[in-house]
C-alpha cells in the first residue's frame, strides 16, 4: 500500500477537466465533491439499449450498472468511437460519486482514468495529483492510515508475517544480520521481527536494516522520524541495531551493491513488498539477478495477485482485470470499515491513482516506476530462472493462519495448487488478492 492519497482538490481538478472536455456536447450538471451525493445518485440505475439509465432493483441494485457501462466505455475507447465515448462519459459523470456505493465509486474512479486515456494526459494528470498528495500528507496521517488498515484487514500484514517467518528461519543462528528492505510500508513490518530476535534462545544478533526508497513521496523528514523510532524500539527490545536509508534513486534499477555497504561477515536477507512491480517489465529479470548476486540467504517477495501486463497490447483485457481486482479491493474495504470512515475514502482514492497509472500511462514510466502487476505464476516463472523456492515451513504457515483468525470472516490462506506456483496466497472470499513467496540463490 502506498502512503499517498487523494484529497478533495484532486477530485475537483478532474471534474473540472472532464466538464471542460464535454463543454461542446450534452450539458452536464457537475456535482461538487465537497458535498455528499444527491439522492438521485443511486446504485439501482443502469443502462438500457437506448443508452438511458433506468432503475433495476434486482440483487439490491448491486453491480448492475457500473461494470456494464464501464465495459462499454472501454470497448469504445479501444475502437476509438468518439461519439459513444462522449455519450458514455456524460452518463458516467451523471451517475458516479466518490462518496456513493461501490458501483458509484467504481464509475467515478474509472471515469478519471478513461478521461486521461482518451486525452493522452495520463502522465501529466498523475504527476499533478501526486504533487498535490505529496504536499497534503504528513508522516502522522500516513502512519495512522497504514496502522488502521492493518488493524481491520490482513492485506499487508499477511505479507509481513510470511516474510518475517522466512527471514527468521533463513538467518537463524547468525550473529550479524543485514536486511535490505525494498518496500513502501514505512517500516511497519519490523517491530514484530525485532521482538522475535529479542527472545531468541541464543545470543541476540546485531541487525542492520537498510531501507531503499525509490519514490519521491517518502520525504527525508519522514525517514528521519522513522529511524529515530526504530532505534528507540530496538533499544527497548535489547537488539543491537543500525538503520540506514538509500534515497535519491530515480528507479530501483539504479541500486548497486556498492551503495548497500554489504560486509563479508553479514548474513543477508532481501525483503521486497510491492516493490518489484514498480520496475519496468523488461527489466525485472535483470533486477532479480542483481539482487541474487548479493548472495542473500533469502529473498522475500510479496505482490498483489493481478495481471496488468496486457495494458500495452489489449486495453480491454487490461481494463477487465483492473475492474475485477479493484472491485474486490473496494468491496473488501466496504466490509472492513464503517460506512462513514475517512480512512476507507483515503484508501479508495489512493488506489484510484493506480487505476490511472494502469490504464492511462501507456509507457509505464511515471514517478520513477511502473504499476504493471503480474500474477504469482508469472513471478514464479521468472524467479525460477535464476533462483529456487524457499519453502515455507509448517510453523510459518500456522503463524499466518493464526494471524488471519484475528480478522473478520472471509479471509483465508491458499497453498499452491500446481507445479507452476510457489509461495502462498491471501484470499478474500476465495479470490486470491495477495501473493507471498520466498526464494534463495
Amino acid at each position: 500500500m502506498d502512503i499517498s492519497f487523494f484529497n478533495v482538490k484532486e477530485t475537483t481538478f478532474f471534474l473540472h477537466m472532464i466538464s471542460s472536455s464535454l463543454s461542446n456536447g450534452p450539458q452536464i450538471h457537475m456535482q461538487s465533491t465537497n458535498n455528499r451525493p444527491q439522492n438521485s445518485h443511486t446504485s439501482t440505475s443502469k443502462s438500457t439499449d437506448s443508452g438511458e439509465p433506468t432503475r433495476d432493483d434486482s440483487d439490491g441494485g448491486r453491480k448492475q450498472w457500473a461494470p456494464r457501462l464501464l465495459r462499454e466505455c472501454a470497448v469504445a475507447i479501444s475502437e476509438k468511437d468518439s461519439n459513444k465515448i462522449h455519450h458514455l462519459f456524460w452518463m458516467l459523470n451523471e451517475l458516479a460519486s466518490p462518496y456513493g456505493d461501490c458501483d458509484q465509486k467504481l464509475a467515478s474512479y474509472f471515469l478519471q482514468a478513461f478521461f486521461c486515456k482518451t486525452t493522452e494526459s495520463g502522465q501529466r494528470c498523475y504527476k499533478i495529483l501526486a504533487s498535490v498528495a505529496e504536499k497534503s500528507h504528513s508522516f502522522d496521517s500516513a502512519k495512522k492510515l497504514i496502522l488502521k488498515f492493518q488493524e481491520v484487514s490482513p492485506w499487508t500484514t499477511f505479507g509481513h508475517a510470511a516474510s518475517n517467518g522466512a527471514i527468521l528461519e533463513a538467518l537463524e543462528g547468525e550473529n550479524k544480520l543485514h536486511i535490505i528492505d525494498i518496500s513502501n510500508t514505512l517500516c511497519t513490518q519490523w517491530p514484530t521481527l525485532l521482538e522475535a530476535l529479542a527472545i531468541r534462545n541464543d545470543e541476540t544478533p546485531h541487525l542492520k536494516l537498510t531501507v531503499v526508497i525509490a519514490t519521491n513521496i517518502v520525504k527525508s523528514s519522514i525517514m528521519k522520524e522513522i529511524s529515530q523510532r526504530m532505534k528507540k524500539f530496538a533499544r527497548l527490545m535489547g537488539v543491537p541495531f543500525e538503520f540506514n536509508v538509500i534515497s535519491g534513486l530515480n528507479h530501483l534499477g539504479e541500486l548497486t551493491k556498492e551503495s548497500l555497504n554489504i560486509q563479508n561477515d553479514e548474513a543477508i536477507a532481501i525483503n521486497c513488498i510491492g516493490a518489484l512491480r514498480r520496475i519496468q517489465v523488461e527489466e525485472r529479470s535483470d533486477m532479480i539477478k542483481m539482487l541474487l548476486s548479493l548472495n542473500p540467504r533469502v529473498v522475500t517477495i510479496v505482490e498483489e495477485e493481478a495481471d496488468f501486463s496486457n495494458s500495452r497490447i489489449d486495453f480491454v483485457k487490461c481494463f477487465e482485470e483492473c475492474l475485477r481486482f479493484t472491485t474486490l479491493y473496494f468491496e473488501m474495504l466496504e466490509e472492513s470499515f464503517p460506512p462513514t470512515s475517512n480512512e476507507r475514502l483515503m484508501l479508495e482514492r489512493e488506489y484510484s491513482r493506480s487505476i490511472i497509472r494502469i490504464l492511462a500511462c501507456d509507457d509505464d514510466i511515471v514517478d520513477g516506476g511502473s504499476e504493471c502487476r503480474e500474477s504469482g505464476v508469472q513471478w514464479s516463472e521468472r524467479l525460477r530462472e535464476a533462483s529456487s523456492p524457499f519453502r515455507y515451513s509448517d510453523d510459518i504457515v500456522d503463524d499466518v493462519k493464526a494471524l488471519l483468525k484475528r480478522y473478520r470472516s472471509g479471509w483465508s490462506l491458499r497453498l499452491p495448487q500446481s507445479d507452476h506456483e510457489s509461495g502462498i496466497y491471501l484470499t478474500w472470499k476465495e479470490d486470491p488478492v495477495v501473493w507471498a513467496s520466498a526464494w534463495k540463490p
